[in-house]
């Protein structure tokens, strides 16, 4: 499947994603493309120092650490081993350009230091007060590491609170025929999945319903920043939405007649930021794969009038499984 580079969003797109689409006072910055980290690699070197800060307290003081989580001082080699690990581990994030490692082996970790809590809940003279509000913290630790390594994993890059999402494939459409379908926004629900409803308000404005994660709705109101016919679609959400995102939707012809590049660029700013990113992801609403998904719907329902599932069938899946589509986008 052909695809290309996706070319920068137009310049009055990227001011309102940048500058003006959020009206509260909080400027949507571009990243500088300067090698800054991510919001993804700040969260994870700054677990990586907790790490190693942790792990010290455990090495020079294992029986003190013992009595604080509740169990008695009498394996103070165990704590001084888990110690070891937890060095091991934030050195690992620290030293690496790409930290997933290091946060990987903190999850294992996180693992076992559950299964040690709770064989301690069975040990004579256990404080379990104090053994439960220690396996709360583990396992609140747990989470928020394996949400940052998901993420990193995922190649998510977040900077000063908003992701950027680039998706482009080839449609075997003319500009004008893919223009027209996207420019009327009631056609959109037929290929986004999350999509409930869009309805047209007047003035360039429209309203969006769509599920958002573990059975929540997101509505928001979008209006049109640029329209240039056959050519170009660029939008932000409006002050009082529920999300803060803007975007645009490119048509270009392909070289010999062959289809019409399509590019989608967003800017989106997801609720509570990185973590509220991980979390969208961990309940199967990713915003970036969902964007590409979408795409490939787009391009079945352009180039056979349906969204091709084998949904009903006895092996059925409610998503695609074409081979054909799977690879057709990239960001």
């Amino acid at each position: 499947m052909t695809t290309r580079q996706a070319e920068p969003m137009s310049r009055s797109a990227r001011q309102e994603a940048d500058g003006g689409a959020n009206r509260q006072g909080r400027p949507w910055q571009q990243p500088s493309g300067d090698g800054a980290m991510t919001q993804e690699e700040r969260l994870a070197y700054g677990l990586g120092l907790f790490s190693i800060g942790l792990g010290l307290f455990e090495l020079a003081a294992p029986g003190r650490f013992s009595r604080m989580i509740g169990v008695r001082p009498q394996y103070p080699g165990l704590i001084r081993v888990m110690g070891l690990r937890e060095i091991a581990s934030g050195i690992g994030i620290l030293t690496h350009r790409a930290p997933s490692t290091g946060m990987w082996s903190r999850v294992l970790g996180d693992a076992l230091d559950l299964g040690c809590l709770a064989a301690a809940f069975a040990a004579p003279h256990a404080n379990r007060g104090r053994l439960t509000a220690a396996t709360a913290a583990a396992a609140g630790a747990a989470m928020l590491d394996l949400l940052c390594a998901q993420q990193l994993t995922r190649g998510t890059e977040t900077r000063n609170g908003v992701m950027p999402i680039t998706a482009t494939l080839v449609i075997n459409r003319s500009p004008q025929d893919l223009y027209r379908y996207w420019r009327d926004f009631s056609n959109l629900p037929r290929f986004m999945a999350h999509l409930q409803s869009v309805e047209t308000t007047g003035d360039g404005r429209s309203r969006w319903k769509a599920r958002g994660p573990a059975g929540t709705t997101v509505e928001w109101e979008a209006e049109i920043t640029e329209d240039r016919q056959d050519e170009l679609i660029a939008w932000r959400s409006v002050e009082g939405s529920d999300i803060g995102h803007a975007g645009q939707i490119r048509f270009e012809p392909a070289p010999g007649n062959r289809g019409t590049f399509v590019t989608v660029e967003m800017r989106y700013r997801p609720p509570l930021g990185t973590l509220g990113a991980g979390l969208a992801a961990w309940f199967g609403k990713d915003p970036g794969q969902q964007v590409r998904m979408d795409l490939r719907r787009f391009k079945q329902v352009m180039e056979t009038g349906e969204v091709i599932t084998t949904q009903g069938q006895p092996a059925g899946r409610a998503q695609n499984t074409s081979w054909k589509y799977d690879g057709a986008a990239c960001g």
